[in-house]
């Protein structure tokens, strides 16, 4: 069992009431949006991001980008297979490049939808990457490691920091 202490939670949409009962659980917040970009820092670590955006699960690859990294981490989320099936590969390959270049060196195993969920949990899987998998790939995949950019994206689907930034603070304009 996890101690609650050893458990960091964030999500920008937090209100402060969540945040409060959150604390008082003896859960961890996350000060600052990192934008998926979280480093594991060598500890094992469970990421429980289901219904994320694909730039979030691009950014957590690319901040542990290496195979020891890698395969101290498990990934409940969004299915990378359906990401790819979705995506036309040359879109997946320029702007989700770490979930592109991760494909052949990921284990996914899709959970079961509840019937009564059909339409929203039908695409989570467990993800995990096997350092044997991961040690496979070609020498070039880990070369290029590069903070992605998302400069061709239009709907990146999530809250980046300037735009939490933009939103609290006032309207200057309006005075």
């Amino acid at each position: 069992q996890v101690p609650p202490g050893r458990c960091s939670l964030f999500d920008p949409a937090f209100s402060a009431q969540e945040t409060a009962a959150l604390g008082q659980l003896g859960l961890r917040l996350l000060p600052d949006n990192e934008e998926g970009k979280h480093d594991i820092e060598g500890s094992a670590t469970l990421f429980y991001m289901v219904h994320c955006g694909k730039a979030l699960y691009n950014n957590l690859l690319w901040r542990n980008w290496s195979a020891g990294a890698l395969s101290k981490m498990v990934i409940i989320g969004n299915s990378f297979k359906g990401i790819e099936e979705r995506l036309l590969s040359r879109i997946l390959e320029r702007d989700y490049s770490y979930i592109a270049k991760v494909l052949k060196g990921t284990e996914e195993v899709a959970l079961p939808a509840h019937p009564r969920y059909l339409d929203t949990f039908n695409d989570t899987s467990v993800h995990w990457f096997p350092v044997q998998k991961l040690k496979e790939l070609s020498p070039e995949v880990w070369d290029f490691a590069e903070e992605p950019t998302y400069q061709h994206c239009d709907n990146l689907e999530i809250i980046r920091k300037e735009d939490r930034a933009d939103r609290q603070s006032p309207d200057r304009s309006l005075q």
